[in-house]
């Protein structure tokens, strides 16, 4: 079973949304002190790298990550690719049949962007026409290629919004650098935070 990693790696080299606890490792425990064992802490964000939202980010009686419904972040998943520079708009969604689809990734130039430790503010967010698009087509799961599925700085945060309102969960820090658009088998697995707003998260394709 070949399964490709979509997940970006958590080290130094990773961008940080502004104002989000930068990723980091503390060694409180070395073998090499003369410790019983290597013992790390890690400091980070709740969103940081590839992370799934939950309602909570953005309504405070939202739900949770602990209670996102797993079923449907595994199963069929189509990435597509949208060239659009400035938001994925309704109109550059329009011509994509997902009519078959619940799960959709949305691979942008912003894939080019991992590797970089800057955090680049002209990444390619969806707009709220794009958000309410998805929603209408019934779209219950979103992932984009960069570490939010928002414009930067978006007035009101309106694709949050319409996606977490409607129960749609939201996947950000994809990596799709060596994903071709088509359907796969998605495994998204994000940790068991009771009451949080987001979690990091793991997450595997396989071609279907």
């Amino acid at each position: 079973m070949k399964l490709i990693d979509v997940s970006v790696p958590l080290d130094a080299q990773l961008p940080t949304y502004p104002h989000n606890t930068p990723f980091s490792v503390e060694p409180i425990k070395r073998l090499a002190r003369g410790d019983s064992s290597n013992v790390s802490t890690l400091h980070m964000s709740a969103h940081t790298g590839t992370h799934v939202d939950a309602p909570r980010h953005f309504f405070d009686e939202g739900a949770g990550t602990e209670s996102l419904p797993l079923e449907l972040l595994i199963g069929r998943a189509r990435v597509i690719e949208v060239s659009s520079r400035a938001g994925i708009a309704a109109e550059d969604l329009g011509t994509i049949d997902l009519s078959d689809d619940i799960r959709v990734l949305i691979k942008t130039r912003n894939s080019r962007l991992w590797g970089s430790p800057e955090f680049h503010t002209d990444y390619v967010g969806v707009t709220e026409s794009g958000a309410k698009h998805l929603v209408e087509h019934g779209i219950k799961v979103v992932g984009v290629d960069y570490l939010s599925v928002e414009q930067f700085k978006n007035p009101g945060a309106p694709a949050h919004h319409v996606l977490l309102g409607a129960g749609t969960i939201v996947i950000e820090g994809l990596d799709l650098r060596q994903v071709d658009p088509g359907i796969y088998e998605m495994f998204c697995l994000p940790l068991r935070v009771v009451g949080s707003d987001g979690a990091p998260a793991r997450v595997e394709l396989r071609r279907s």
